[in-house]
């Protein structure tokens, strides 16, 4: 897939886009260790509703340059808000797993941008650790993320564990893709950093401030939550988020379970308020 990249401090970041020009504009975030390929089945589904449909590829990762020191939520909701201001927002912001943290974190900084929000797996808050704990498992990402290994733990991890129930017709094939571009020495090496630096305080501070409407999608076998169910509950109350629980899913609903993600995401989109030319009225809940 061809891409275009966009500059910001440290380096350049790629994403793909289709789509009229003066469609409405949705802008996919895949999550840490991901490629934007991860929204292949939502990405035609909404270019054949008629969205303009750009997906990044996170800093590091993919086609990006592999070039920066700083990754994370934050930095992440910067390089997106960017993206949305030089394609013509405001957009809407589908995000998976920590993309989905950025995704947040934008909303509440920039309401102006944003006009909803679809969260799949999403982390808007830091799993319940000690800061002991914390320090191990950050430590831990060193050895298990280390050449020459690192690439096929994080396929075997993404592709198991984090994959449990269902899958795509071409799970196979994108895991693939993931360990070759987990291969490269470069990209192995800003994974690990972001593994060591990822963080998502910084969103559950700002949870408050997000007006933006929005729809979230947990599986019920995400080992990311030690109560998939609890943390769904959580979501909706802390965004005020409609919330999805999808059985026999774990972390990533939008490829395991695109038979319920993008139904659900086309009517939530045709549900948002539009201006009279047609384009997003961003910054409040309908």
């Amino acid at each position: 897939m061809t891409f275009q990249t966009i500059d910001r401090p440290e380096g350049r970041v790629a994403y793909s886009v289709d789509g009229r020009a003066d469609a409405p504009l949705v802008v996919l975030v895949p999550g840490m260790g991901d490629l934007r390929s991860t929204w292949r089945d939502l990405a035609a589904a909404l270019t054949a509703a008629g969205y303009r449909v750009a997906a990044t590829d996170l800093r590091g990762h993919g086609d990006s340059d592999t070039t920066f020191s700083e990754h994370g939520d934050v930095a992440t909701a910067g390089d997106v808000l960017a993206l949305v201001e030089h394609l013509g927002g405001p957009a809407v912001l589908v995000g998976n797993s920590m993309g989905a943290g950025a995704a947040a974190w934008a909303a509440a900084e920039r309401p102006d941008l944003v006009a909803g929000l679809v969260l799949t797996g999403p982390f808007l808050r830091d799993p319940t650790l000690s800061r002991a704990g914390r320090a191990i498992i950050r430590a831990s990402y060193t050895a298990l993320f280390a050449r020459p290994w690192g690439a096929r733990v994080w396929a075997r991890y993404y592709g198991g564990t984090l994959s449990k129930g269902r899958h795509a017709t071409w799970h196979d094939e994108h895991v693939a893709a993931l360990r070759d571009a987990m291969s490269d020495p470069a990209h192995l090496r800003q994974f690990r950093l972001l593994c060591r630096q990822l963080t998502h305080a910084p969103v559950e501070a700002r949870v408050g401030q997000v007006q933006a409407p929005a729809l979230a999608f947990v599986g019920r076998l995400d080992p990311d939550f030690s109560d998939p169910v609890a943390e769904g509950v959580w979501i909706g109350e802390a965004i005020g988020a409609e919330v999805v629980m999808v059985d026999d899913v774990a972390h990533y609903p939008q490829h395991q379970a695109p038979d319920v993600v993008v139904p659900a995401t086309l009517a939530f989109l045709e549900g948002l308020p539009r201006g009279e030319s047609g384009a997003w009225v961003a910054g409040a809940r309908a």
